[in-house]
């Protein structure tokens, strides 16, 4: 008994002094220094899940651009953005979930004094960090116009930040991708397995840049030709993406949370609040588009689809209409940021306008057949459907977006920036509207006209008007 009590003394004068050894205030469960590679990997599926998410409460560009109707619920898909606060969550996810762990990246990194191998690869992760920034902020600003930039994540500093003007964001943005793509050092690699889409691979990212870099100058190409032009004649040179294994593609691991917005919803949440829209069915119909069910499921009867109205002020039901085809509820289904399909259309173009030489034919036809085989349609398939739609220059516009429009069916964010630029397809009128009452740009936030008032009412004025049929200063036709 009395060894024991020894044994017991002893055990509590080490427990004290190791104690002793230890700071005082820190809390051990809880990390004061997050790990770059996990910022990063943060971000890049935070910008990943907010561009292809389909939740009304986050992101309604599918429903803007009339891919999808709502059932049972359908005030989103008559552009009410206001009862759910929609632009405040789009905004906050790319600034606070996106770009704000970007620049601590950046922050932190810039604080390290590397040297040789690990110097290159450290120049490369503040590269790749700046593009996937430049990536948000277009997002940002081709949703609300003006918005903050060069006065944001200030904190207490200024927690009132000034409005920029969108077109100078979009020369800065400029600025910034063609700096990122020069200091790109192909030698080394850059954030590995922390990468979550291209594995860390800087050839990959390289090419990521140059195509956003070519988006970018396209989105400009009615407002400032010579801007464009110059854009996208550096990010040829840059190298684009030419094919499907080189594009920007994140495919989820189907292990909870990391699942495609769609199972997410429909699987996950038990919902069925999203049908095809008879404007995207209608059309592929009329053009006997071989991507119609490997899109969508037939219905009322083999052969047939029937697409919900869009824009209905009613409920309708679901059982009532084709739906999406199988593809789209697989927990890891794919999102896609920017891919040879985008490039090819934007090369289109580009080379339509005289921006790049070659054909623009050639180009369109290979953004189709791309489209068509990605979603598993057979080469011969898409040559007959050229065949039956071919490329009409005198009006390229028309061919272009149309065909891009279906393309990127999908891909709300970016088909809805490319439906107001290129103004094609012609949508359906929602009932009790006009066309014009087809949203051009998502109203601020809400909060900030109680938050940031003076600089709000300024960045209104500025644009012409806090009106979600107030056009981009792109938007020009």
């Amino acid at each position: 008994m009395k060894t024991f009590k020894y044994i017991l003394a002893l055990l509590v004068f080490m427990i004290g002094v190791t104690s002793c050894d230890k700071p005082n205030n820190i809390d051990p469960k809880n990390a004061t220094e997050v790990p770059v590679s996990t910022l990063f990997t943060n971000a890049e599926v935070a910008l990943v899940n907010q561009v292809d998410n389909m939740s009304v409460n986050f992101n309604i560009s599918r429903l803007l651009v009339q891919y999808w109707q709502e059932t049972t619920y359908f005030t989103e898909a008559r552009y009410n953005f206001q009862d759910r606060k929609i632009p405040d969550a789009y905004a906050r996810t790319f600034y606070r979930d996106v770009i704000m762990d970007l620049r601590e990246i950046q922050s932190i990194l810039a604080e390290k004094e590397l040297t040789g191998a690990l110097a290159i690869q450290k120049a490369n992760q503040i590269a790749i960090t700046e593009i996937l920034q430049v990536y948000a902020f277009q997002c940002v600003v081709d949703a609300f116009g003006d918005m903050p930039y060069t006065e944001a994540f200030m904190g207490i500093t200024d927690s009132s930040p000034v409005y920029d003007d969108a077109a100078t964001i979009y020369a800065d943005l400029l600025s910034r991708i063609a700096a990122a793509i020069a200091s790109l050092d192909e030698s080394e690699g850059s954030f590995g397995g922390a990468d979550v889409m291209f594995g860390g691979d800087v050839v990959k990212w390289k090419k990521f840049a140059a195509s956003l870099q070519l988006r970018l100058g396209m989105r400009l190409a009615d407002v400032n030709p010579s801007a464009a032009g110059s854009a996208v004649t550096a990010a040829v040179a840059n190298g684009v993406i030419t094919n499907v294994s080189e594009s920007g593609i994140f495919y989820y691991s189907g292990v909870n949370p990391h699942v495609n917005t769609i199972y997410n919803g429909f699987t996950n949440s038990g919902r069925k609040d999203y049908i095809p829209t008879n404007t995207i069915i209608d059309l592929m119909v009329s053009l006997d588009d071989p991507r119609l069910p490997l899109y969508f499921t037939e219905y009322p009867s083999a052969g047939q689809y029937e697409g919900a109205i869009a824009g209905l002020d009613a409920a309708q039901t679901y059982s009532n209409y084709s739906h999406f085809a199988d593809r789209f509820f697989e927990a890891n289904f794919e999102a896609i940021l920017l891919d040879d399909v985008e490039v090819h259309f934007l090369l289109a173009e580009a080379a339509q306008r005289g921006f790049i030489g070659g054909d623009a034919e050639t180009h369109y036809n290979a953004a189709v057949t791309a489209s068509i085989e990605y979603w598993g349609g057979t080469a011969t398939e898409a040559s007959d459907y050229l065949t039956a739609n071919p490329y009409d220059a005198a009006n390229w516009k028309e061919s272009i977006g149309t065909q891009k429009w279906i393309a990127f069916y999908n891909r709300g964010v970016e088909a809805w920036a490319e439906w107001r630029r290129l103004d094609f397809p012609i949508l359906n009128v929602p009932t009790g509207m006009v066309y014009g009452d087809i949203p051009v740009r998502m109203p601020y936030p809400y909060d900030e006209v109680k938050n940031n008032k003076t600089n709000y009412e300024a960045a209104s004025s500025a644009i012409g008007g806090d009106d979600q049929r107030t056009k981009l200063f792109w938007d020009v036709n």
